[in-house]
C-alpha cells in the first residue's frame, strides 16, 4: 500500500513539473536561474524537462494503480533519479558549484531515489 501511495505522489509531482515544463519551457529556466538562447532552446526543454517528466508521470500512476507496472515505475525512478544524483555529483567534481538554490533539486533527488530503492527491494521480496 506504501509503494502505490508512493508512485501516486511521484505521478503528481512528475505531472505537475512536467506540465509547467511544456506549457512554460523559458519561464521554467528563467525561475532556475538557467539561460535558455536560441530557437531551439524552449523545444529541447519541453522535450527533455515536459515529456520526459510527463511520460514518467503515466508509468509511476500506472504504477499505483496496476500491479503489473509497479516494478517497471520503481526501476524507472530508481534509473532517472540516479541519474540525476550521479550527474549532479560528476558535476560538482567538473565545474562551479551550483548556486544554493539547487540543493532543494539535490536533497529530492536523493531522498527520491533513496526511497525508490528502498520500495524496488520491498516489492521483489513481497
Amino acid at each position: 500500500m506504501l509503494i502505490r501511495i508512493f508512485l501516486a505522489l511521484m505521478a503528481l509531482m512528475f505531472a505537475a513539473f512536467g506540465l509547467y515544463a511544456f506549457l512554460n519551457p523559458l519561464g521554467m529556466a528563467s525561475g532556475l536561474g538557467v539561460e535558455v538562447g536560441g530557437p531551439n532552446g524552449a523545444y529541447e526543454l519541453r522535450g527533455i524537462y515536459g515529456g520526459v517528466s510527463l511520460a514518467g508521470a503515466l508509468l509511476c500512476a500506472g504504477g499505483a494503480l496496476q500491479a503489473a507496472l509497479r516494478v517497471p515505475a520503481l526501476w524507472f525512478l530508481v534509473v532517472y533519479m540516479g541519474g540525476y544524483v550521479f550527474a549532479r555529483a560528476a558535476a560538482l567534481l567538473l565545474g562551479p558549484a551550483p548556486t544554493p538554490d539547487f540543493a532543494v533539486f539535490i536533497i529530492f533527488e536523493v531522498v527520491t531515489l533513496t526511497l525508490s530503492a528502498v520500495a524496488l527491494r520491498t516489492a521483489y521480496r513481497s
